[in-house]
């Protein structure tokens, strides 16, 4: 008879049953978090291990100015990464730390920090790499190939980025870091549309982690992004970078800021912020005062620091990222309300003394004594505070605020560039609620609340513009890889701020303003220029300035809006003085560029040039005959003119000197400039008429007490004799303003 099982035999069997049960309960839930909890983990991993993903940049979007001259483009160029799983031994890997930092110059330290992480098949060591150094890396691993370095180290096409000319437009156009990305200026605002749409290449690895043949291969190709078309004009952003430049030069400035728009679009076709910097090289401190303050810095962190500060200060765009206090130019929006509001009219008259009485302070006039009795349209001509402040106290601060609002300087422009200026009510302008008599007074002529360039020539430009607030923008269209275009940018009205009746008048009154009051500097022969100028005191900072001039020409017909600024000038500070001739200046550049005709008044003809004639293949006589209101110095031997100068249909003043060459061999005579510093017209041109050359009379030439400050050809450099120096006239009564 079999003997039934023990008791204890029992337990021991229902006992391992248990384990059984719950080894399969483990296992199970094991291959379930496996799989649903950490399935996609290990499916990459496994990937990792059976397969090389590599991404290939797509090629970023040209940029190109309005007349397509090339900004800013990408080019081919390399990518280097290492595989730290592929690393054999220590002397592998001394051979790939040596290669990467003798050939490409990379971070030692950073390359083997790279290389010790061995559970990685994929470590960028540095991107936009040039074909000659690849090919020298290549060569590097070709003399190593016992070493097997082509296992660690790798070579992908990449793209860089290239800006041809350097600095130029460089706070508009930013610049992309080493992974391809706009982190400034339109590089950053449309980044996206530049970007493309990356390609990969993906190839099965064997059991050695090593690559397969090309069979195993499976490649998607990269899209090129979007090209852009801005509204910048190369000539009018030359013409304005050049003119800034040398405004810092001459005026000791620590900045200098600009804006150039099409008055009926909104398009800006220039804008500069001095100084910039190499968009090529834009982590290279541009500022050589600031790069020797750095270098003399013992403390390492503070020198970290202040050079971080330096670079994010020559990145800055001021024209739309600073604000300011816009001083007398706001007297153009203060008269367009209160003639809109019907609180003045051309007829309304005040008499200045010299100060006014505002609650328990006295404002003063920026003339002593006062301007006296004067009309609308004179007080703006000279810029007269007390004026002002009584026609702000007439609008009241409900009209004052509505119009305030209605131009714009409430609220952001909305340009198509990073890092505007945003308003803030109570921090950059008096809200409504706030504003006080004193408030109202003080911000009537410009004072105590600040804008950004970009507002306040935006809103000036309404008053060129008819009434239309316009909001501004860089870029006019959009191409795809075919040069199509996929995107235009239409002009877009805002409002309509003021009647068409009113922006005319105000046009009038800036003209006036140009043409005999404190603008007088901005004055170009023939050529009707609306303008105000501006002078503010830098708030925390005593005897700082910011000088500016805002306008629009031709003043009967606007065709561009115009505003420049220069921050901090040393010595005269004033904006008729300082801002005014360098508007000026680029007024007539622009206006000539852009072909537009002058039409002469008759007092301005006795100072216009004229232009030399054509004389060559003459005899001595016929060109004597045909030169008569010139002084003819005949050189050489021969019978008749084989060359002249002045070159036929240069400008130049009437009774000037033309030297003409009447055989090849003859040396070119030379002379010495003279130097025709404040000078009036008259004795410039004589001076340099007793010297053997000509003068060209540009800037403010209208005014009897006009006198020289700058000239084309160096005092004391020597020229060819009859060559034309232009000469530049500005005058200094009566152009302060408050």
């Amino acid at each position: 008879m079999q003997s039934r099982p023990s008791k204890q035999t029992a337990q021991r069997a229902m006992f391992a049953m248990a384990i059984l049960a719950l080894a399969f309960v483990y296992c199970v839930g094991a291959l379930a978090y496996a799989s649903l909890v950490k399935g996609d983990e290990y499916r990459l991993k496994a990937e990792r291990n059976q397969l090389s993903d590599t991404q290939v940049a797509a090629e970023r979007g040209t940029i190109y100015d309005s007349n397509m001259k090339v900004l800013a483009k990408s080019a081919s160029a390399w990518l280097i990464y290492v595989n730290p799983s592929q690393v054999k031994d220590d002397a592998q890997l001394e051979l790939v730390v040596r290669g990467l930092v003798d050939v490409l110059g990379a971070d030692e330290e950073d390359v083997r920090k790279k290389l010790s992480k061995t559970e990685t098949g994929y470590q960028k060591i540095a991107g936009e790499v040039e074909t000659d150094v690849k090919e020298q890396l290549e060569t590097y691993i070709s003399e190593h190939k016992d070493s097997a370095l082509s296992q660690v180290i790798g070579i992908d096409p990449d793209t860089k980025r290239y800006y041809p000319y350097s600095s130029f437009a460089s706070t508009i156009i930013g610049f992309t870091n080493s992974d391809d990305e706009g982190i400034a200026g339109v590089e950053m605002e449309y980044n996206d549309d530049l970007t493309g749409v990356s390609g990969r290449i993906i190839t099965a690895k064997n059991a050695r982690q090593g690559l397969m043949d090309s069979s195993y291969e499976t490649t998607y190709d990269a899209e090129a992004g979007e090209s852009l078309v801005l509204t910048i004009d190369e000539v009018i952003q030359y013409y304005l970078e050049q003119s800034l430049s040398q405004a810092i030069a001459d005026t000791g400035a620590k900045y200098a800021y600009g804006i150039v728009m099409d008055t009926d679009t909104g398009a800006v076709l220039a804008m500069t912020s001095k100084p910039d910097f190499d968009l090529n090289n834009p982590r290279t401190i541009s500022d050589a005062k600031k790069v020797e303050e750095i270098a003399a810095m013992t403390d390492p962190a503070a020198r970290a620091q202040e050079t971080t500060n330096a670079l994010y200060a020559q990145w800055r765009n001021r024209s739309i990222s600073d604000t300011y206090e816009p001083g007398s130019v706001f007297k153009t929006i203060v008269v367009s309300a209160a003639l809109e509001e019907g609180v003045v009219d051309l007829n309304t008259s005040y008499t200045c003394t010299g100060s006014i009485r505002v609650a328990d302070r006295v404002q003063h006039c920026w003339k002593p004594g006062g301007h006296g009795t004067e009309n609308l349209t004179q007080g703006l001509m000279n810029s007269c505070n007390p004026f002002f402040i009584t026609i702000g106290q007439s609008l009241g601060k409900e009209r004052f605020f509505k119009y305030f609002e209605a131009f714009g300087l409430t609220e952001k422009t909305g340009i198509d560039l990073p890092a505007e200026a945003s308003p803030v009510a109570g921090k950059t302008y008096h809200a409504l609620e706030d504003m006080g008599i004193t408030e109202l007074s003080s911000s009537s002529f410009g004072q105590t609340f600040q804008v950004s360039p970009i507002q306040m020539i935006t809103a000036v430009n309404t008053i060129a513009n008819g009434g239309k607030l316009m909001q501004p923008y860089v870029v006019d269209s959009k191409l795809d890889g075919d040069g199509n275009v996929v995107y235009k940018t239409e002009p877009t009205v805002k409002r309509q701020v003021i009647s068409e009746k009113t922006a005319s008048t105000v046009a009038d009154m800036m003209e006036q303003v140009v043409s005999v009051g404190t603008g007088k500097n901005a004055y170009v022969a023939g050529f009707h220029v609306a303008g105000k100028t501006g002078t503010s005191e830098k708030i925390g900072i005593d005897g700082a300035y910011i000088a500016s001039f805002a306008g629009f020409a031709p003043a009967d017909d606007p065709q561009i809006t115009l505003l420049v600024a220069i921050d901090e000038p040393v010595g005269e500070h004033g904006g008729g003085a300082v801002a005014a001739p360098i508007a000026g200046e680029l007024l007539e550049k622009i206006l000539t560029y852009l072909n537009i005709e002058p039409q002469y008044e008759d007092d301005e003809i006795s100072n216009v040039s004229s232009v030399a004639p054509s004389l060559a293949n003459m005899t001595v006589g016929e060109a004597k005959t045909a030169a008569a209101k010139f002084r003819l110095r005949v050189v050489g031997s021969g019978t008749k003119v084989v060359s002249q100068i002045p070159a036929a249909g240069q400008q130049m003043r009437s009774g000037g000197v033309i030297v003409v060459y009447t055989d090849e061999t003859t040396p070119r005579e030379r002379g010495t400039v003279p130097d025709l510093a404040n000078m009036t017209i008259s004795q410039a041109n004589a001076a340099a008429v007793n010297a053997g050359f000509n003068i060209r009379v540009a800037g403010n030439s209208h005014s009897g007490e006009v006198l020289s400050y700058k000239q084309s050809l160096t005092a004391g450099s020597e020229a060819e004799l009859g060559s034309v120096i232009t000469v530049y006239f500005k005058s200094n009564v009566d152009v302060q303003d408050g």
